[in-house]
This record gives structure tokens, C-alpha cells and sequence, in this order.
């Protein structure tokens, strides 16, 4: 009995050196909390954050600390860090009290994480439902995130919707350095919430500017730049067509593309074609020629009905333009407005199309020529601003197979219309054919294809649904009849429009795919039998016959895509 009571004392002495250490680091309130995620039960591996707890002071590092952003918790002033740094060395904070978010209802349970019991809160943020595990048994507190229980205690753990976790792996009791904490020293610009969120979205990408504010016209005789400048804008068609040379970052691995384009009337009141369009320089001749030389410049296609086209299909030495967007102008937003007052309807300031791009990447990159035109007589025109906006990827998206690819074959869309390029009424006696020749190598080959009515009167294509049809090598690949039904829904971006007997306005009615205000979106034609070497592409569309001085036509472009080894 004394040998086991000298044993038992023993050891008790052994550990009053662990025990006090341990009290010792507990009591100066430093350590590192290791966090793991899993979703659905399963560990998310290589994604561990670290909330760096120093006394009053919390630093939260996500995995890498590769974020612009950083995120702190001030517990003696009660309030959350947040601090933007950009690449220009602009800094924005956002600062927020505790009480500011949300207020978590506490509840009963217990459970114990790490050794230390812990109490239950929970939260409804957003329609999602957090539950939240905090202690109150050590001189710690903190959160691995700002919004959700900031200051009630040591949070180790939280739940999202019941399937996402957020869970501490462990404690390491140490000393935090100053560079750890990283407390900064430059907060620059104290912003409030909205702002800060705006800045660190517009962090996560990258926005390139092509046209700002550019007037596209009619009649004004802007004299253009001398030659071929980068970063210049050269005004073509009596000023409806804008261009610039702009130089273009090299395509990376699962990124993702946008085109945003912003538009309002400066003068012109009624809905007009537009288009975003890039310029190939891969055969000896280009739309380039025409628009520098004037139509005359341009290859001729000439249908059944006698008439000659110009520039709207591929030859051996020449590509047509490569349509990037396709979007039509409302009637008369920002400038009509304060002209047109309805009781209730609140006017749009601008219309912004954005679209998704990243199949037409590999051909946007290095020197291209960006162009946009809009059809119209005005003096005043349209203003329009354009940029493109590069998404990273996720690295599962690195392996995403991508189009490298990428053939314009035809655009009838008269670009220079002001300049004499004929309508695209060819389809009233004829089919538009054309004839390519795919390399060796090139796979899972698509075709881009844009298509829209047109024939502003009663029995014109552009309010009469026209069965469209697709033909590789005389064989019918797709139909489909492109019809839009939902233009009412952009009555508030018309202003001008207008208004009928029977209380519809002009901007309501359905048409041949597209609407005053909105993009028209491509169809992506799976060509899985095309193999290397020459085909022709057939589009057949039953064009309606003119009325009086009035014709029926239709604008489509289309473009081969596909990945090359």
C-alpha cells in the first residue's frame, strides 16, 4: 500500500510540470486552431483553415493565406476586420460591429469537441440554416467565420444545412508572432458593406476594357487614327461600326470567358441589330479589307435570286467576321425617359448583355481587331461600353476540354449596312451553302450557330415563327424554329416603345428570336459524324416574300468548333 501511494505520488509530481506549462499557455490566451471541412460526411482534404488567436486579437487564414483579402477579429473593440489589398496597391477595410450580425438563437444541447463542452447556437442566414458549437471554458474566442457567432465564445465547430461542416481538428498552445497575427498597419479607405463586397468581387477576376462610352452613329465623320494602332478606336459604315486592335491574354487552364456589353439610346428611339464581332486575319483577304476599302473589297456569294452578297461566307482566302455576341437595342432607354412617363413604370438607366464566351477563347487571345455595330440613321446613336472578364477556374475545371479550334463559316448580318452590304435575303429562293475543309486531328466538332428573323411588318419573318434547318453534307443534322415569347418581360428597358389599341406594346410582341433589349443566344449543333476533310454546311429557312418596299431576311452566323491534338 505505501509502495502504491509512492508510485501514485510520483507520478502526480511528474505531471505538475506538464500541467502547470499547460496552465501557464492556457492563461496567456495564445494558440492555433486547426479546422478541417467535410460535406456529406466526407473529409474535404488540403482545404485546413487557421484562426490565429493572440489575447484580444484573431487572425482568420484560409488554406495557402493565398486570399487578397484578410480577416481579423478585434475582441476588445468588438468588431470584425475586413481588409482588401489590390494588386495596384489600393486597400479598402470594412469594419463591423459584433452586434451588426446575426443574432443566434441559443439552445440547450452540449456536446464535447476537443475535450471541452460545448454549447449549441444556431442561425438563419440566407434561407440556410447554421447551427453553431462555441465553448466558454477557455480564455479564447473566436470564429473560423465573421459572420456566424463573432465574440459568444470559442466557436469549434459548425454546421451548414446539416450536411456542411466546419469542425477544429486541434489546439496548439503557442506563442502567435507578429507576423502571424499580420495586424494591419494600413486599412486604407474605411468603406461600408456594399462597397466592400463590390471591390472583393471584382477582385476575383480580371476586367479588360475594350470601348468606354463610345458613340455609334450615323453621319458624324470621325476621322480614324492612322493605320493599324493597338488600344485606338476607328470608326467604319458612316460611324455604326466601332473597332479597335486590342491585345488579348493567352487562354489558361478551366478559365472562363465573359463579354459584357453596356448600352443606351444617345439619340436613336427604336430597336436596332447590334453585334459584337471579331475579325479573323488568317487568309489573304479579311472583313477588314471591306470595311477599310469599302464592300467591293469583299468575296461575293451569289444566290438563285440573282442578287450578290457580300462578305458572308468562308473561302479559301477569306473567313467572314467571327460573331461574338448578337444583341438588339431596346427602343430609346436613358435618352427617351424623362419623355415617356408611365405611373408605375420605373425605366431602366441602360441595358447590360453579358454572355458566357469561353468556346470562342482560343480565337480571342494575342492582336485581334474588336468591333461592335449597331444599324441605325441617328446622329446621336447609341453609347456602348464593352470588356471582357476573365473567370479562373477550380482545378477540377483544369481538365475541362476545350475548344482551340474555332472556324467562322458564315455571318450574314450585314455589318455595313450603311455602307451598301446587302440585306441577307437570300433564303427566299435559295439555301445558304458553303463549303470547309476540317484538318487532320480536329474532334468533337460543334457549330456555333446565331440565328434571328427579321421583316418589321405584319407578315414579316420577324413576327412569322420560320422553321430553320441545318444540313451536313445533304443530310438534316437539326431544325429547329427560333422563337422568342418572353420580350414583354423587358417592357421597363422601352421607353419609346409603342403602345397599341389593345393596351400591348411594341416591345411585347413575340419574334423570330430576339427581343428589344436582349441578347440572342447561340444553339451548339453536335457534328459527331464531320471527320477531317471537305464538307458543306446547308442553312434552309423558308424566308417570307416581300411586301410592297418591305422585305423579310435573316441575320445567322455560324462557327465550327471543336479541339485540335
Amino acid at each position: 500500500m505505501r509502495r502504491l501511494l509512492l508510485i501514485v505520488t510520483g507520478m502526480a509530481l511528474a505531471l505538475q510540470p506538464v500541467l502547470a506549462q499547460r496552465k501557464k499557455n492556457v492563461d496567456s490566451a495564445s494558440a492555433v486552431i486547426t479546422y478541417g471541412f467535410s460535406s456529406n460526411g466526407k473529409a474535404i482534404p488540403g482545404n485546413e483553415l487557421q484562426l490565429m488567436i493572440d489575447h484580444h486579437r484573431a487572425h482568420i487564414v484560409p488554406g495557402g493565406n493565398k486570399q487578397k483579402e484578410q480577416q481579423f477579429l478585434d475582441l476588445q473593440e468588438q468588431a470584425t476586420l475586413q481588409v482588401l489589398s489590390l494588386p495596384n496597391g489600393e486597400v479598402y477595410t470594412l469594419k463591423k460591429n459584433f452586434s451588426e450580425y446575426t443574432t443566434p438563437e441559443l439552445l440547450p444541447d452540449t456536446a464535447t469537441i476537443l475535450g471541452y463542452v460545448c454549447k449549441k447556437a444556431k442561425l438563419f442566414i440566407r434561407s440556410n440554416t447554421i447551427e453553431v458549437w462555441y465553448t466558454n471554458d477557455l480564455p479564447l474566442k473566436g470564429t473560423p467565420n465573421l459572420t456566424l457567432a463573432p465574440g459568444l465564445g470559442l466557436v469549434l465547430k459548425t454546421v451548414r444545412n446539416g450536411n456542411s461542416e466546419t469542425v477544429a481538428k486541434k489546439i496548439t498552445w503557442r506563442k502567435i508572432t507578429d507576423a502571424e497575427l499580420a495586424w494591419p498597419s494600413n486599412t486604407g479607405a474605411l468603406v461600408n458593406d456594399a462597397a466592400y463586397t463590390r471591390q472583393v468581387i471584382d477582385s476575383r477576376y480580371t476586367t479588360l476594357p475594350v470601348f468606354n462610352q463610345e458613340q455609334i452613329s450615323w453621319g458624324n465623320n470621325t476621322p480614324n487614327p492612322s493605320g493599324g494602332q493597338l488600344n485606338q478606336t476607328y470608326h467604319f459604315a458612316g460611324g455604326t461600326v466601332i473597332l479597335k486592335k486590342v491585345s488579348l491574354p493567352a487562354v489558361k487552364k478551366g478559365e472562363t470567358l465573359f463579354a459584357e456589353l453596356t448600352q443606351y439610346s444617345n439619340g436613336d428611339a427604336y430597336d436596332r441589330t447590334g453585334s459584337v464581332f471579331m475579325i479573323p486575319a488568317d487568309k489573304a483577304t479579311s472583313f477588314l479589307d471591306g470595311l477599310q476599302k469599302g464592300v467591293g473589297a469583299l468575296p461575293l456569294f451569289t444566290a438563285k435570286n440573282g442578287r450578290q452578297y457580300q462578305g458572308m461566307v468562308a473561302t479559301d482566302n477569306y473567313l467572314p467576321a467571327l460573331e461574338v455576341l448578337r444583341f438588339f437595342t431596346p427602343f430609346g432607354v436613358r435618352q427617351f425617359n424623362n419623355q415617356v412617363k408611365i405611373a408605375g413604370y420605373n425605366w431602366a438607366d441602360s441595358v447590360i448583355y453579358k454572355q458566357d464566351i469561353t468556346e470562342l477563347h482560343g480565337r480571342l487571345q494575342g492582336d485581334v481587331w474588336l468591333g461592335v455595330y449597331i444599324g441605325n440613321y441617328d446622329k446621336g446613336g447609341h453609347k456602348v461600353s464593352l470588356s471582357l472578364k476573365y473567370y479562373p477556374g477550380d482545378p477540377e475545371d483544369e481538365n475541362r476540354p476545350a475548344a482551340n479550334w474555332i472556324y467562322p463559316v458564315f455571318n450574314t448580318t450585314n455589318l455595313m449596312e450603311m455602307a451598301g452590304q446587302e440585306y441577307a435575303t437570300l433564303f427566299d429562293k435559295d439555301s445558304l451553302k458553303v463549303t470547309v475543309t476540317i484538318p487532320e486531328g480536329v474532334k468533337n466538332i460543334q457549330l456555333r450557330f446565331l440565328t434571328t428573323g427579321h421583316g418589321g411588318w405584319g407578315g414579316g419573318d420577324e413576327f412569322n415563327p420560320k422553321q430553320n434547318e441545318i444540313f451536313v453534307d445533304g443530310k438534316r443534322v437539326y431544325h429547329f424554329i427560333p422563337w422568342r415569347t418572353d420580350c414583354a418581360t423587358y417592357r421597363l428597358s422601352n421607353p419609346a416603345s409603342g403602345n397599341f389599341g389593345n393596351g400591348l406594346s411594341s416591345s411585347d410582341l413575340s419574334r423570330s428570336n430576339w427581343c428589344p433589349g436582349t441578347l440572342t443566344s447561340p444553339v451548339f449543333i453536335s457534328l459527331p459524324d464531320i471527320t477531317p476533310g471537305q464538307h458543306t454546311i446547308q442553312v434552309a429557312i423558308p424566308q417570307g416574300k416581300p411586301e410592297g418596299s418591305s422585305q423579310s431576311f435573316w441575320n445567322v452566323s455560324g462557327t465550327l468548333i471543336g479541339e485540335k491534338k
